[in-house]
């Protein structure tokens, strides 16, 4: 037998072996899987608080180096050191339930993983990938009734446990990867047969080749001129093509070598592993922690796990079907008054609103320009009100009345004519513009000198002295209003009150005197839904919880108290509870939560216990929320029932 065919049968051998070994091992591995009981389980002690984005072991690599490996490390009971291990196995877990809480909007869920030493293979990878699915509680007005239903569903980040020679295999694809892109030509110059270009030239151009060491430029249109041929010409002819071909299709190739020879990449992204504990058992142990946005009326959240062994990038086969975690939500908000809140008013039959206008008239004169860009302004603004008045079905305009007011300067009587002039020139002009019904409503008035309108403008003035402000007031309450005008004139202030203020006593009062349509007694008392309490409530069982507390702590009820309790403000929420009926079992039970917050176990025991035994259906409200626990443990170790 010749050596070549000795070798082709010794390959073919090893490969028939290699095939048996394979298929038993799958046929193993498969059997194996099935026989073990998978799900989830809760954490027996709940974990310190920690960050969950922090990630204790990652399932990073890097390139051409051999890193950790991340999921098949167990500690030992000795040393307590993590230690690397070829131990790959299914996951056997027990399904179990947890009450969980929604606080200012967020629900944290934990759950762990088990690998038990059930399957002996450093050649797998075994991957989990949980699902969560949030459910809410949906009213069915059809039959008066809440269901609960499925509103959204996330695939959580995975988890993989991967064995030693699994991972040697993941690197080594990345190493031939890495050397296969090494082999790619980057600069073109490469392929150029240098040797036989600069033979050619120094051959048939001797003069040209004398050029070699010449440091200066030759173009390319010149060297043409110097031996016939482009640059660009020589160096195409004495490319080697071959080559450069063969690099091209490597370039275009690179994604499907990667594929070729990374059949599972090492995911450096989007990979979870909490918390790594060791059993008794010598189990290794994942805590997967997962904080979760709350949606509005969530009260249940679902956790599904699948799980998959792989080799060399291939599933082998699926673990059996794992029994659901169930995480029921405590949210506050459930707790929340919905019942509408009412406005009470007192409505009045008659009904008056009023503007100014501060229209410019001339000096001594009651003629003013329309045209005036600040008449015109005015003017308008004064006609829309009119229109806001009409365009109100509800009221009935009974009259309107323009009143025109000086300043203080002049004589008090010269005063009162020209004010009166001004408002009936005022008149004058809206009622000419208006039906003849409604013109007829117009009336005019004046007011000669608005002395109780500049005292207020002095008052409120910022630059006046008290002392000053003072002495104006005792002046504006003079009868006779010339000696004051007068006395006025001899203040060192008088010029800055004559421009400053007197401008602003030049107005025209518009005052509309309505009456409401088809009302009879003059008061009625009406009741109203409060839309501010309401948006309030509706934020609070929304989640909204800053919302919430903004707009219903001004209330001080029972809602109010909740909202702060709810947006974390617990000494906010005790302050309100304090005012409240202690009767009240939510008001109770609320005011034993936040107690228990602040850690005074005793109190909170206190007021839990009124809330019993007001309404012992507390009592299962406090079991399924976990802010409570300390308070129940305290009344067990008290004796308390």
């Amino acid at each position: 037998m010749s050596s070549k065919c000795f070798i082709v049968l010794l390959a073919a051998a090893v490969s028939a072996a290699v095939s048996c070994m394979t298929g038993k091992r799958i046929s193993e591995i498969e059997k194996v899987a099935e026989g073990v009981e998978m799900g989830m389980v809760m954490p027996q002690t709940p974990p310190p608080y920690r960050d969950v984005n922090t990630v204790d072991i990652t399932d990073t690599v890097p390139m051409k180096k051999a890193g950790p490996l991340i999921m098949n490390a167990v500690r030992d009971s000795e040393t307590g050191e993590m230690t690397a291990t070829d131990v790959i196995m299914p996951s056997k877990v027990t399904a179990r339930f947890r009450n969980v809480a929604e606080r200012l909007g967020k629900v944290e869920i934990q759950f762990e993983i088990t690998v038990p030493q059930a399957l002996v293979c450093s050649d797998l990878q075994l991957k989990f990938n949980p699902d969560m699915i949030l459910y809410v509680r949906r009213y069915r007005p059809e039959s008066d009734s809440y269901d609960t239903v499925a509103a959204d569903s996330v695939r959580l980040d995975p988890v993989y446990i991967t064995g030693e020679r699994y991972r040697q295999r993941q690197l080594r694809g990345y190493e031939r990867y890495e050397a296969f892109l090494q082999s790619i030509v980057t600069d073109s110059t490469e392929f150029i047969r240098e040797n036989q270009l600069e033979q050619f030239i120094r051959r048939y151009f001797p003069d040209t080749y004398a050029m070699k060491n010449d440091s200066s430029v030759v173009y390319d249109n010149e060297a043409a001129n110097l031996f016939g041929v482009s640059v660009k010409t020589a160096v195409e002819h004495y490319t080697n093509h071959l080559m450069k071909a063969r690099n091209e299709r490597k370039i275009q190739n690179r994604d499907r070598m990667f594929r070729k020879f990374v059949k599972d990449p090492i995911r450096t992204e989007k990979t979870r592993l909490d918390t790594v504990m060791s059993s008794s058992e010598g189990n290794l142990v994942y805590r997967y922690v997962q904080t979760v946005n709350a949606i509005p009326r969530m009260n249940r959240i679902t956790v599904e796990l699948e799980g998959l062994v792989y080799r060399d990038g291939e599933m082998l086969c699926r673990m059996p079907d794992i029994d659901s975690l169930v995480f029921y939500i405590s949210s506050l908000s459930s707790m929340a008054d919905d019942r509408p809140r009412y406005i009470f008013r007192i409505l009045e039959r008659r009904v008056t609103d009023h503007t100014n206008a501060y229209i410019e008239f001339g000096k001594g004169s009651a003629v003013f320009d329309t045209l005036a860009p600040n008449n015109a302004s005015e003017l308008k603004r004064i006609w829309k009100s009119f229109a806001d008045v009409g365009a109100n079905e509800d009221l009935v305009t009974d009259s309107v009345v323009v009143t025109a007011s000086c300043s203080l300067e002049g004589n008090y009587g010269y005063n009162g004519k020209l004010a009166m002039k001004r408002s009936e020139s005022v008149l004058g002009y809206f009622s000419g513009a208006m039906e003849e019904d409604i013109a007829g409503r117009l009336k005019s008035s004046c007011i000669p000198e608005n002395w109780a309108y500049f005292r207020t403008l002095v008052q409120n003035d910022t630059v006046l002295s008290g002392i000053v402000k003072d002495r104006i007031v005792r002046l504006a309450e003079l009868d006779d209003k010339d000696v004051a005008e007068a006395e006025l004139g001899r203040m060192p202030e008088y010029r800055y009150i004559r421009e400053k203020i007197y401008p602003k006593l030049r107005i025209v009062r518009f005052e509309f005197h309505l009456h409401r349509k088809n009302m009879v007694k003059d008061t009625v008392h009406t009741t109203e839904i409060d839309s501010v309490y309401m948006r309030g409530v509706m934020a609070l069982k929304n989640l909204d919880y800053r919302t919430a507390a903004t707009l219903l702590k001004p209330y001080g009820d029972y809602n109010g108290a909740l909202a702060m309790a709810s947006a974390g403000y617990d000494e906010s929420a005790l302050e309100i509870l304090r005012t409240l009926d202690k009767e009240n079992p939510k008001v109770s039970y609320l005011t034993a939560l936040v107690l228990s917050r602040m850690g005074r176990y005793r109190e909170a025991s206190e007021s839990y216990g009124k809330s019993v035994a007001s309404d012992p259906a507390m009592r299962h409200r406090a079991n399924l929320d976990p802010e409570m626990s300390a308070v129940l443990k305290y009344r067990i170790n008290n004796n308390l029932n």
